[in-house]
């Protein structure tokens, strides 16, 4: 009887490499996500509100606002408005509406003609409450952070 060794068959050997699918998987996960943030990011506008020591006025529900922005830009509720179309949306909204409250969110390099203007605007609309928003003196202005 001999004693042998028996023979075996080498097998594949071992794969080192990474399987990189999972990590393109979580990488174009991650871009999809930054790509539907990122319009999301820069969603407020930068305003330099004159500053006063008053008390701040209640919150209104149902109220506008509307910002007048340095470069004449104008936003009602969120959405841009042209100075054209401006009378037209004041004065659907008094229609539906008429103790409705305007407040006026001006940046402090607008002049006081283009706010005259606009509380000119309301009360043709129809809009006879109007504010105008200031800030605390001790606020840091938006424009700064």
């Amino acid at each position: 009887m001999a004693f042998g060794r028996f023979e075996r068959a080498q097998g594949e050997a071992p794969l080192a490499d990474i399987n990189m699918t999972p990590l393109i998987d979580v990488m174009l996960v991650l871009l999809v996500i930054l790509l539907l943030t990122a319009p999301l990011l820069d969603g407020r506008i930068a305003l330099n509100l004159p500053r006063v020591s008053a008390s701040p006025a209640p919150a209104e529900p149902g109220a506008l606002l509307l910002e007048l922005q340095r470069d004449g830009r104008m936003v009602l509720d969120g959405q841009p408005v042209s100075p054209a179309a401006l009378p037209a949306r004041l004065r659907a909204r008094a229609q539906t509406d008429a103790r409705v409250e305007l407040r006026i969110r001006a940046d402090s390099a607008v002049p006081y003609g283009d706010v005259a203007q606009v509380m000119a605007a309301a009360q043709a609309a129809g809009l006879t409450r109007v504010g105008l928003l200031t800030q605390p003196p001790g606020a840091p202005s938006p424009a700064a952070r």
